[in-house]
């Protein structure tokens, strides 16, 4: 069987799986389609959470950006795994005992407030609708090289999948089709780390195969990049080109943002007690970590097969996956010095993504229209495909090749889902049945849920076809933005009984206003400045949610230090839930 039908076999099991599980779980209340009825098993929460933290940009884009950044590309590991041990171990059991739907709903009851509630949902539309465009990105590349569709088909497919079973499941139908992909993009994840580990040390463990010799050469992978890269006019691997400041602002960002990111945060509301909730903390803590500590591996093997295998090859002679992502759009080589050889040096080839003529050069190559001749390199490749192309540049069956797509699509769908299921339920519960209607019905209100899934997904694939950077930097704007807004409100909602509405109201609004101003102007209204020295402190727009968090407490305690102090009921609810009294029968609390 070749390895274009084991794709299609591969991916059409997968759907076929997950909208089978959607019929089998559909919600049928409010309840089951915001927080599965508070019923979900620790062991499968914590499996969820992982599939729903675990997105296109951890499965797809990370190892790449480490691939091509080195040491630069740290700041996602100890970001994202740092910051879910801050939310698992600081924040969720105390939201798992308020027992809400939502974290507006946290928001509008902890301040008792209708505006903060607003401003939450607010902050949630921003927060999920930046993280949604990678995941519907991630969706278009892995369709785009596997069904060879371009991005834009691949990306309308990923939503008719999701629109099914997230529009028709709702929280529990997302619940178990996450367990699924969980499974899914592990086992793709891991399958061919192992092998290409083998390959290159002689050790199945990837993440042990990481520090050892290379076959061969008596230099340790490590080693042998650093060398390859200082040879081709690069810095080594191991050095960085960021400074120490926006490394620690973006490293925070990715910290405190993932303990403010909503999809993540409700997850924690569907255990049947609180003691479930630290139990599917940890349980998801192991599973995050088993894709995590391989992420390193993966990135190092798939930078020393790509420069082992085409640097200074002639054209003509590369293997056949080169042209066929080639023609995907996601690799691109001009040929400047019309001698056929693939050139590798410092100096990007593209001003942005390369722009095809559709003609041939000779050699056989697709002719570009916009590539510089001053930079040194010949060769673009989208950092986004470097998990998705290793198992074709390591020459690995065809079965495994159609696995990973089969992982990729799991891991851009399963944190899609959980993020429209998020907008939506801010919309129908928090601003709908919360404010605009207080009286509408059970049915209506899952009803304007639906719809409000239907419109976000809309919404999200437009984002998608035209995205704002790569997955991995579009989800550190997410990051950000979450950061700036929510955790602050969070975090004082818990342990300050002095916090009151007006303070959580400036804080919110100040975070999200300054963070998200900060990375239009660098992204989108004057990307010629986006340098370190024009940057505030130096620190980057991926850095810069750091600052508004920091801008965010200020603001908030300035502003509640003038006004009046949270009624007394409000102060003994956060008593109330700061003590674990009780934590193992909480059901309702």
């Amino acid at each position: 069987m070749d390895t274009q039908t084991l794709i299609y076999l591969f991916v059409g099991a997968t759907f076929a799986l997950y909208i089978g599980i959607a019929l089998w779980s559909r919600a049928g209340s409010t309840s089951e389609y915001y927080v599965a009825s508070k019923g979900v098993h620790p062991i499968a929460n914590g499996m969820a959470t992982g599939a729903d933290w675990m997105s296109a940009a951890s499965f797809i884009s990370m190892a790449g950006i480490i691939a091509f950044a080195g040491y630069d590309g740290s700041v996602y590991l100890m970001g994202w795994t740092g910051g879910y041990v801050l939310l698992a171990m600081c924040l969720a059991p105390y939201l798992r005992k308020f027992g809400k739907f939502t974290v507006p709903d946290f928001v509008g009851e902890r301040y008792y407030s209708q505006t903060a509630r607003v401003v939450a949902v607010i902050c949630v539309i921003f927060i999920s609708f930046t993280y949604v465009a990678g995941q519907m990105r991630g969706v278009g590349i892995v369709f785009s090289r596997y069904l060879e569709v371009d991005i834009a088909t691949g990306v309308i497919i990923g939503m008719a999948i999701v629109f099914f079973y997230a529009v028709l499941g709702g929280m529990k139908g997302i619940t178990y089709t996450q367990v699924a992909q969980y499974c899914v993009m592990m086992f793709a994840y891991m399958v061919p780390a192992i092998y290409i580990s083998m390959m290159i040390t002689g050790n199945p463990i990837p993440q042990m195969g990481f520090g050892s010799e290379v076959i061969g050469t008596g230099q340790s992978v490590i080693e042998r990049l650093d060398g390859i890269g200082t040879e081709l006019g690069f810095g080594a691997y191991t050095d960085g080109s960021k400074s120490t400041i926006d490394v620690f602002f973006i490293t925070m960002a990715l910290m405190v943002g993932t303990a403010g990111l909503p999809h993540v945060i409700v997850r924690f509301f569907t255990t049947p007690t609180v003691r479930d909730a630290r139990k599917s903390a940890g349980y998801a803590l192991f599973f995050i970590a088993i894709l995590y500590t391989t992420a390193p591996a993966v990135a190092a093997f798939a930078r020393t097969n790509l420069l082992n295998t085409v640097v200074d090859a002639q054209y003509e002679q590369v293997p056949a996956w080169l042209q066929t992502w080639e023609n995907a759009g996601l690799i691109a080589w001009q040929d400047k010095n019309n001698d056929g050889v693939i050139q590798y040096g410092p100096g990007a080839p593209f001003a942005g993504s390369p722009s095809f003529t559709g003609e041939r050069g000779a050699s056989g190559e697709r002719l570009l229209s916009n590539a510089p001749t001053d930079a040194a390199t010949e060769l673009y490749v989208d950092r986004d495909i470097m998990v998705l192309a290793n198992p074709e540049i390591a020459g690995l069956p065809g079965w495994v090749i159609a696995l990973i797509a089969a992982g990729g699509l799991a891991a851009a769908l399963s944190t899609a889902a959980g993020l429209l299921l998020v907008i939506s339920t801010s919309v129908s519960h928090d601003l709908l049945k919360s404010n605009m209607a207080p009286n509408i019905s059970e049915k209506h209100e899952l009803l304007a849920a639906r719809v409000a899934a239907g419109v976000a997904i809309a919404i999200a694939g437009l984002f998608g076809i035209y995205p704002p950077g790569f997955v991995a930097q579009v989800v550190a704007f997410a990051f950000g933005l979450a950061a700036a807004s929510f955790f602050p409100v969070i975090v004082m909602g818990i342990f300050s009984k002095k916090m009151n509405k007006e303070g959580a109201i400036a804080g919110m609004a100040v975070g999200l206003t300054f963070t998200f101003s900060y990375i239009v102007f660098f992204k989108f209204i004057s990307p010629e400045l986006n340098t370190a020295e024009h940057w505030w402190f130096g620190v980057s727009p991926e850095g810069i949610g750091t600052l508004g968090m920091i801008f965010n407490f200020i603001a908030s305690v300035a502003v509640a230090s003038f006004t009046k102090a949270p009624p007394e009921h409000i102060q003994h609810m956060i008593e109330d839930i700061r003590v674990p009294r009780g934590a193992g029968s909480a059901v309702d609390h």
